[in-house]
């Protein structure tokens, strides 16, 4: 491309490299390097005047550096009169601290949005961000490009009977991407979330067997008779009376929510009420009531119930049902075991707790991972889907920390008896030990990444599990067209071979 100059930085010189390849060129030559006292020092060695400049930099481990390497690289090609200046960012930096979080938080995202332009940005390409509304950030045009279309050509070439696959995402927060990814496979999807605090709220399941328990008790000081079925009618053969019994239930509909069924109707027999759950492999069902089925005679419908599988999670790892419990924090010892606001506590689970600042689940945030991993408190984690028998691909935009990739891995293998686990994620930023602790997890099978965050090759040659997706070609397209003022949209296609 003619009056073109693409440069890089030491974040990922290797995928600049790529891309000049695939765009018959060389980089231009720039000089970086540092003082003595941390100081980064910029020199361009080729003539910008008048040219269209890209400058590709990703975030890295030096991140702090990193930026600052970007914004003496955009001010000197500015300075150096260059006709358009575009930021080639695949990974952007500090992309999850797009929110305030806290009363006294900061909105970084934003803050190195203006720093940017500030520097002298016209434009800014970039991969997957972490919460796509960061593109109003910008007083520049921004192409968030999407790795979706590279990650399912991979399955589709890669995965054995991927058509039978579910894609599964490992929190609240990530359905949108999970459920793009199913609709471009036409595949099924399900989602893994985790129970935070043990004892005040608890899972939906377990609120309405502490409310039947409530209904069962007999009211002190009324001749009222026993509100519910005898469970010994259940094991024993006979008729059972329940003439002038009012029966109650607390149950969950379709939403979720809990509502009491109140029946006064006289009913001389009733047979005998199947369960309400069915218990597979040690697996803990939740159940839901058919309006119409109650209307019809009192009988229960589980089949929802096959699609809600639960899990004890100790240290962040599944453990068997009889495992003994971890001591309870403070707050969770210091409630009775026999409340009687139970309701209180049962409508406070489906009240969000954490301030409106904090705004959606934040569920890829290190806090989450700290608690996940906190060997003082038990959770609850639940899989919403059906995944016997089948391979499961479990998606993100990044993986960071270990903790909730091997939880979701191990809650659809050893609950959900899945076959395969693929980890797919667009930026593979590891943090610590992250890489090796899924390498050792058993449960985890493959794990799929892009090179839009540089991987050091002595830690991605021990890891083989890890699978690298190139974006140099995405990336070298989208500069090309931007350079001829063509459209990107092809670029968000998915192509079937």
């Amino acid at each position: 491309m003619r009056n073109t100059l693409i440069f890089t930085g030491n974040s990922c010189p290797a995928l600049t490299w790529k891309i000049c390849e695939n765009l018959g060129m060389a980089p231009a030559e720039a000089e970086l390097s540092q003082f003595s006292n941390g100081e980064t020092s910029v020199r361009i060695l080729n003539s910008v005047r008048e040219k269209d400049v890209f400058i590709v930099q990703s975030g890295s481990p030096k991140i702090n550096d990193t930026i600052m390497e970007l914004l003496i690289m955009i001010s000197a090609c500015k300075g150096g009169s260059a006709n358009k200046i575009t930021a080639v960012l695949p990974y952007f930096p500090y992309s999850r601290q797009s929110k305030k979080k806290s009363h006294r938080g900061a909105i970084t995202a934003r803050m190195l949005a203006n720093l940017l332009d500030v520097a002298g940005v016209k434009h800014v390409i970039t991969v997957d961000l972490h919460a796509s509304q960061m593109q109003g950030f910008f007083k520049c045009p921004v192409d968030n490009l999407h790795a979706e279309p590279i990650i399912a050509r991979w399955i589709r070439h890669n995965v054995p009977n991927w058509r039978e696959a579910v894609v599964v995402s490992k929190n609240a927060g990530g359905t949108k991407r999970v459920t793009s990814l199913a609709d471009a496979l036409k595949l099924n999807f399900g989602m893994v979330t985790t129970d935070k605090k043990r004892g005040a709220n608890m899972s939906a399941s377990m609120i309405m067997n502490q409310l039947d328990d409530l209904e069962r008790k007999p009211i002190p000081g009324s001749n009222m008779q026993h509100s519910h079925h005898d469970l010994r009618s259940e094991q024993e053969p006979g008729p059972v009376d329940h003439t002038h019994v009012r029966t109650s239930r607390t149950v969950a509909d379709a939403q979720g929510s809990p509502r009491r069924i109140n029946s006064g109707q006289s009913r001389s027999t009733t047979p005998t009420r199947p369960p309400l759950a069915r218990h597979r492999a040690g697996a803990s069902q939740s159940s839901f009531m058919d309006d119409d089925a109650e209307a019809d005679g009192g009988e229960y419908n589980d089949q929802r119930a096959y699609d809600v599988t639960h899990g004890r999670l100790v240290q962040g790892h599944i453990v068997p049902d009889d495992f003994l419990s971890p001591a309870l924090s403070a707050a969770d010892a210091s409630l009775p075991d026999e409340d009687p606001m139970t309701m209180s506590h049962a409508s406070s689970f489906f009240a969000p707790e954490s301030h409106a600042l904090r705004g959606d689940a934040g569920a890829n945030s290190d806090e989450e991972e700290d608690i996940l991993t906190n060997s003082k408190v038990e959770h609850m984690i639940t899989l919403v889907g059906d995944v016997k028998d089948r391979t499961v691909l479990i998606v993100d935009d990044m993986i960071d920390k270990p903790g909730s990739w091997i939880a979701a891995a191990e809650t659809v293998v050893k609950r959900g008896f899945a076959k395969k686990v693929y980890c797919i994620a667009t930026h593979g930023v590891f943090g610590a030990d992250c890489l090796e602790q899924m390498q050792a997890c058993d449960c985890i099978n493959t794990i799929v990444v892009t090179n839009s965050y540089p991987v050091p090759e002595d830690r991605a040659r021990k890891a083989s599990k890890l699978v690298l997706l190139d974006l140099s070609f995405l990336l070298a397209e989208a500069i090309r067209r931007n350079h001829y003022g063509e459209s990107i949209s092809p670029l968000f296609q998915h192509i079937v071979d």
